[in-house]
């Protein structure tokens, strides 16, 4: 039944868009002249000379900095938001920096990381660490904070060293809350990466939507990577909803 709702969300999606381009008299391409465009661009999507790079290659190099961004984000939020759950003067010292940084916006931190590393694709790489952190970093905080008192009090009744409540208590009953975060995280990693390459350039996603747009480029190839983009963060998704669900109570 799923299959049917989403067809029928894909066919209302494809009526838009194609009464969107008969009213700007095909300023923006048809979905049927996208797909043929789509098909075009797919053909050698790997390529990797010098002078020209396939779509499959931009994507693997975006994939790149996310993992590596969001990956040192996640791996310096979680033990990070353990603490402040668990400790009420570490929430009081911390948790003010965060709501402070926090909504700071993503094209903020690249001028900054461009001025500390001196290299553009580690500036995105820095954006997306910074900016994906915050989901993991507060949904672990919570869930260490929320650790019932008669999980406390059995560690306690047992005598359990600091190693085995971290084992047997607080990372069991914090780890669906962390996926959640990291699931919010690698949707806001994902978002930020195209910001990060317009701004840093090389040879990802991000950058080739910069230069079909700004360079009288194809509108039909910036509908391309829109749609490339949307996917892979809908798989992303999926990974950590599959993630989520597997680890939720009710399993």
């Amino acid at each position: 039944m799923s299959v049917v709702y989403f067809l029928a969300g894909m066919v209302i999606m494809g009526g838009i868009w194609a009464l969107i381009a008969k009213i700007t008299k095909n300023e923006i391409p048809t979905p049927l002249a996208t797909w043929a465009v789509f098909k075009e661009v797919m053909h050698h999507p790997f390529q990797n000379d010098a002078d020209q790079k396939g779509i499959g290659t931009k994507l693997l190099s975006s994939l790149g900095r996310v993992s590596i961004g969001f990956g040192l984000g996640s791996l310096f939020a979680i033990p990070l938001g353990l603490i402040m759950g668990s400790s009420k003067i570490a929430m009081k010292i911390i948790n003010p920096m965060v709501q402070i940084l926090k909504p700071v916006s993503p094209l903020a931190w690249f001028p900054l990381g461009l001025a500390i590393f001196q290299d553009s694709p580690k500036a995105s790489i820095f954006m997306i660490f910074i900016c994906s952190l915050w989901p993991t970093l507060i949904n672990a905080a919570f869930g260490a904070s929320n650790i019932p008192q008669d999980h406390k009090n059995v560690s306690k009744a047992f005598g359990f060293s600091t190693w085995k409540y971290l084992t047997k208590i607080l990372l069991p009953f914090s780890l669906p809350h962390i996926i959640t975060g990291l699931r919010l995280s690698i949707g806001i990693a994902w978002m930020v990466i195209v910001a990060g390459e317009m701004l840093s350039g090389g040879i990802g996603l991000g950058n080739f939507v910069w230069e079909e747009g700004f360079n009288g480029g194809s509108v039909a190839k910036i509908l391309v990577a829109i749609i490339i983009i949307g996917i892979v963060g809908s798989l992303l998704d999926r990974c950590f909803t599959w993630l989520q669900q597997k680890f939720s109570y009710a399993a």
